[in-house]
């Protein structure tokens, strides 16, 4: 595609950032168009580029606003004690200031969207020939976006929550988790809290796990590390403990060449740093957990440069033992405390 043409149609957008990002968008179309492509293949990369944006667009307002994602099952009865289970979660993170995500549908869905409230609720809908319509509160308001594709929605439910919660569920659920556990161990998704939660006296997860250790751990499948990256409970508190805690102190990563950069919200002391080349020498290719001021790539995008930050060189075959250096980070003297009791209520008249 030619460069003057591109240039031409980015500045008949408007469009003053990311504009290589963008000028690739047109250059992939440009050759689909000259590849003779099926016609439906062109559907799907039209609609999935469509909903997506749709999507970006909703949930843009909100991009500050720390949000969890809650799977669960549509089928799930209000009478169910999971129902009130998933409702009482979400109105307890609501009060500590997160948004919560769901699929937008009836059951779990509901649950999570009514112990929120509209205000703090946010949907990525399916569309179905049966059983998922949105749920009555989020149903004609501009916090939900209907998607065509489970690719899509699945992309949206997880790319914009810093923390997730499954509650026991069919395929669907199943999917979603399995998914989100792939991709936090493969690396392809920045560590996140997940939390599987039931309700007391019931064996979903219990079992579910047991499975796991016995026919995947126990045939070398997964690393016996990777039941790391999940906690059980039955207990609300316990998993929005788990949830916040795990922010407490860690904030974000990023790679720069071959290290990976760890930004914290209080610099651990020398000691601190010295107990974690102890416990986590195990997680590095070669060389220490060591202080640093950011990067030059971090400087370059301004990428956080107020937060004190580490760096390592990292085997990324060990993610999920990097789940429990967060967690000493999460603890270390230095790591600043967790507030213990909600916020103050939102102003009137404020969205998020």
């Amino acid at each position: 595609m030619d460069r003057e043409l591109t240039r031409q149609l980015l500045d008949e957008a408007g469009a003053t950032r990311n504009r290589d990002v963008l000028a690739d968008i047109l250059r992939n179309a440009y050759d689909l168009a000259g590849q003779d492509a099926d016609r439906l293949d062109l559907k799907i990369t039209r609609d999935a580029l469509k909903e997506l944006s749709v999507a970006f667009a909703m949930f843009a307002p909100f991009a500050a606003v720390p949000k969890v994602t809650v799977f669960g099952s549509a089928r799930t009865h209000p009478s169910d004690p999971l129902y009130d289970q998933a409702r009482r979660l979400a109105g307890s993170l609501s009060a500590f200031g997160w948004m919560v995500v769901t699929g937008g549908g009836p059951g779990i869905m509901a649950a999570a969207t009514e112990g929120a409230g509209e205000g703090r609720s946010l949907g990525a809908a399916i569309r179905l020939p049966f059983e998922e319509e949105p749920n009555e509160l989020l149903e004609g308001s501009d916090r939900v976006v209907a998607m065509k594709y489970f690719f899509t929605r699945k992309l949206m439910l997880i790319k914009e929550s810093s923390g997730f919660v499954s509650l026991p569920g069919g395929f669907g659920t199943q999917d979603e988790t399995l998914e989100l556990l792939t991709l936090v161990q493969t690396g392809k998704s920045a560590p996140a809290p997940l939390v599987l939660l039931d309700v007391p006296g019931q064996s979903y997860w219990v079992s579910w796990q047991k499975f796991v250790e016995d026919e995947l751990v126990g045939r070398g499948l997964v690393s016996p590390h990777d039941t790391n990256l999940f906690t059980i409970t039955d207990d609300v508190d316990e998993a929005v403990a788990e949830i916040r805690g795990f922010w407490q102190n860690y904030d974000s990563i990023r790679w720069v060449g071959p290290r990976l950069v760890v930004r914290l919200r209080a610099a651990p002391s020398d000691d601190e740093i010295e107990q974690l080349n102890d416990e986590f020498g195990d997680l590095l290719h070669e060389g220490r957990i060591e202080r640093t001021e950011p990067l030059r790539a971090e400087v370059s995008d301004n990428d956080k440069l107020d937060l004190p930050r580490l760096v390592l060189r990292f085997n990324v075959r060990r993610g999920a033992r990097f789940r429990d250096m967060i967690r000493v980070l999460n603890t270390l003297p230095s790591a600043p405390p967790l507030p213990d009791t909600p916020p103050p209520p939102d102003p009137p008249g404020r969205n998020a």
